[in-house]
């Protein structure tokens, strides 16, 4: 039990910038308490004390506003961060070093018994608003976006959003990934399909860069075969630059 308290908190460092110290983790974090009285509840539902399981999960829903069913299975190093709202259902199953948002629900689409909730593999990301409905399984490393509907399984390493859920291009999404780290931003969370007018600009815009880029690569090695050594010219170039000698001037 405590091994899992320190995981608990030290996973909360990893994942939110605004924590300071172990205490106000331990002492302010909603989904920290809400972990820590689900295991309980979860050690006494798996004894078959099914009523006074489900009233300590209930007393834990309303110190957090987290509601966990204690026979849902929660592995270790899960991270719900502010927490409010956050409900999930009996038979869901969460894998280790997952992360769920505010809002999120786990949920069923049948009244039948048996499993009804959703599975998620491990390191999943699952944006604030989310509902992730029924019997389905969320890969590795899967992101979803804020407020989306999945009703489908998701692959590993895919991204998915909207209503209903669809996977954003993955190949497309890597290589925005990649442009927007190289002028200092992260583009997560931007989609093709969003209709954010402002999101479709920022899209076409790093788009723009990736092809300048290629296309000045391109003239790089063309120049190298050449036989320029484009360093040196560079630096001869600056000799005749107007800015440059007024610089030495001043």
């Amino acid at each position: 039990m405590f091994s899992h308290i320190k995981e608990d908190i030290s996973v909360v460092f990893e994942r939110d910038p605004a924590a300071r110290t172990r205490w106000e983790i331990l002492t302010t974090y909603p989904g920290v308490h809400a972990l820590i009285i689900h295991r309980i509840s979860h050690l006494i539902w798996t004894h078959r004390f099914h009523w006074i399981a489900r009233f300590s999960s209930h007393i834990a829903r309303w110190l957090t506003g987290i509601e966990i069913h204690p026979g849902a299975v929660i592995g270790r190093r899960v991270f719900i961060d502010h927490g409010m709202g956050v409900v999930i259902g009996e038979t869901a199953v969460i894998g280790n070093d997952c992360t769920l948002y505010h809002g999120v629900t786990l949920g069923g689409t049948s009244w039948n018994k048996g499993k009804r909730h959703p599975t998620l593999l491990a390191g999943v990301v699952i944006g604030a608003g989310a509902k992730v409905l029924g019997p389905i399984t969320i890969g590795a490393k899967a992101k979803i976006g804020s407020n989306a509907v999945v009703v489908k399984d998701i692959p590993d390493n895919a991204t998915a959003v909207g209503i209903p859920a669809r996977i954003v291009d993955q190949e497309k999404s890597r290589q925005h990934e990649d442009m927007a780290e190289k002028i200092g931003f992260s583009a997560y969370a931007v989609s093709d399909n969003m209709n954010d007018p402002m999101a479709k600009a920022i899209h076409l815009l790093i788009e723009h860069i990736a092809k300048q880029d290629a296309q000045l690569q391109t003239v790089m090695q063309q120049l190298e075969k050449l036989g320029a050594d484009v360093d040196t010219d560079a630096e001869v170039g600056k000799a005749f630059d107007v800015n440059f000698i007024n610089k030495i001037v001043d």
